[in-house]
């Protein structure tokens, strides 16, 4: 099958590897003829072309692979791909989880595949494992750790009794953090890989501004200190859970007791569960990231829609996020009046009541330096 690849960074550039140095009678059916690149100056050999129609257009090339990150030129470009009859696989969760259910229903009717296995876990086959588990049973809820920058600042905080601004730079010289690091530390990140998640375990398309979000931005040594006086480590954990109709789902550090999956996952790695009937709890860890893990899962795919496996289609419903669950809280800064106080820490901490994610909203929004963590029960 020939291929078309868009990006040549960290992750195009290790599809390429992969498919052009580990041949063998598996990956031998898959051959890239072109690749997209962005400069001038990456244009080094006679494949690379940065006209997007050179591989839009040719009809030889049967499979685009988008590995360019962001959400545009890289929607347009698949797009443009799906509507001229090619398959597609992305690792691209920013862009397929804003518009997945405009690119899913056009796949659908083209007839061609859209797969996405590398956008959620990097080297983890989690697509894969929700599907295997919906063959036999429904999944009830999921959870995890799918964020390797935020992980590795977390892990090193506990481990050092450093602050985070010395993690966030040690993660940004070591190239797990980026320079600008908003949408890990906020938890934007998380939340695109949830909604995704949401998709492939429940066939809802949830947009990811509308699931409650929290991130670690504001996170100190005296919330660390708290968590580890009470036996907890803190991890930041995207969950979803679906009942009777009703989607949950959300973005928030929560306190996990040490000793347990969660706490022990370390530096850069993701922990991912699911809970079914028969299956029960099944926890999947490896490498959130990187270039060759996270291409590996790139060329599973590419591989499933070469040898053409049965792999159905989404039959997606558009959900709304019930803000009405509530969710019990550690909450550092602001002011949180006394009806939603179940304990007092110190001066400026506090314990929650059970709280509904809109109400948490309502208390927390727009109140600098506030540090919320979900106190599991």
């Amino acid at each position: 099958m020939q291929v078309g690849l868009l990006g040549h960074g960290v992750v195009g550039s290790g599809v390429r590897r992969i498919i052009d140095g580990m041949s063998n009678n598996k990956t031998a059916c898959l051959c890239i003829k072109r690749i997209l690149v962005k400069d001038e100056i990456e244009m080094v050999e006679e494949r690379m072309t940065r006209n997007i129609d050179d591989i839009i257009l040719d009809r030889d090339i049967q499979l685009v692979v988008e590995c360019m990150g962001g959400k545009e030129p890289a929607h347009t470009f698949v797009k443009r791909a799906l509507e001229n009859g090619k398959n597609v696989v992305t690792s691209n969760k920013k862009m397929l989880a804003s518009y997945g259910d405009e690119l899913f229903a056009l796949a659908h009717q083209k007839g061609v595949k859209l797969l996405y296995e590398a956008s959620v876990g990097g080297g983890i086959p989690w697509m894969a494992e929700l599907r295997r588990i919906r063959r036999i049973d429904e999944i009830e809820s999921f959870e995890g750790i799918f964020n390797g920058t935020t992980n590795y600042i977390l892990s090193r905080m506990e481990a050092e009794g450093c602050e985070f601004h010395e993690m966030l730079a040690q993660a940004q010289s070591l190239g797990y953090a980026e320079r600008d690091p908003s949408d890990d530390i906020d938890g934007y990140d998380v939340a695109y890989k949830t909604a995704l998640t949401c998709l492939a375990a429940f066939d809802c398309f949830v947009d990811p501004q509308d699931i409650p979000v929290s991130g670690i931005r504001n996170i100190t040594k005296k919330d660390m200190n708290y968590a580890n006086e009470h036996g907890f480590s803190i991890k930041l954990l995207g969950k979803g859970r679906k009942k009777d109709g009703i989607l949950q789902c959300s973005v928030m550090p929560c306190f996990v007791p040490k000793g347990g999956t969660f706490a022990s996952v370390p530096l850069n790695y993701n922990a991912i569960s699911s809970v079914s009937e028969t299956l029960g709890r099944a926890v999947f860890t490896g490498q959130g990231a990187g270039s060759l893990p996270t291409a590996h899962a790139v060329v599973q795919d590419m591989l499933d829609i070469a040898t053409g496996a049965d792999i159905a289609d989404h039959s997606i419903t558009p959900c709304c996020v019930d803000e009405s669950a509530e969710v019990t809280c550690y909450i550092r800064g602001g002011s949180i009046p006394f009806p939603y106080v179940a304990e007092t820490v110190d001066e400026d901490t506090v314990i929650t009541v059970p709280l509904s994610y809109a109400k948490l909203k309502e208390l927390t929004d727009n109140t600098r330096g506030v540090m919320v963590i979900e106190v599991k029960k």
